[in-house]
């Protein structure tokens, strides 16, 4: 079995690996640790925690956040669109109304339902 064709790989691995734990190592022994209880204290926006971390939360609030990432990721499909619009045409162009008339039939509806009200 010939292993120098792995010598490549092996490579990669060792490169990769101190690449990862290098800088972790170099902070941690240069780095300076003065530890307090301020600073090991948990923080949650500016005040002391009340409850436990595993409470649970409503789920209107995972309703928003995914609503955000939905329509984050629709105007991240336009920036494409309005770049090319001179090279795709009307054709392009009536489909992006398509998609955005489609979004905004959607956002009138969760908005209709009452999910993007908080109490």
């Amino acid at each position: 079995m010939n292993l120098e064709n792995y010598l490549p790989v092996l490579l990669f691995i060792v490169v990769g690996a101190a690449v990862g734990v290098g800088p972790l190592l170099i902070g941690k022994i240069l780095g300076p640790s003065r530890p307090d209880p301020e600073k090991l204290s948990p923080y949650e926006c500016g005040f002391e925690a009340f409850e436990d971390a595993r409470m649970k939360f409503d789920v209107r609030y995972y309703l928003v956040a995914i609503l955000f990432i939905l329509f984050d990721l629709e105007i991240a499909f336009l920036f494409p669109w309005a770049v090319s619009l001179d090279a795709i045409g009307f054709f392009g162009f009536v489909s992006m109304m398509v998609f955005l008339a489609i979004l905004v039939v959607g956002f009138v509806y969760e908005w209709s339902r009452g999910a993007l009200d908080w109490e």
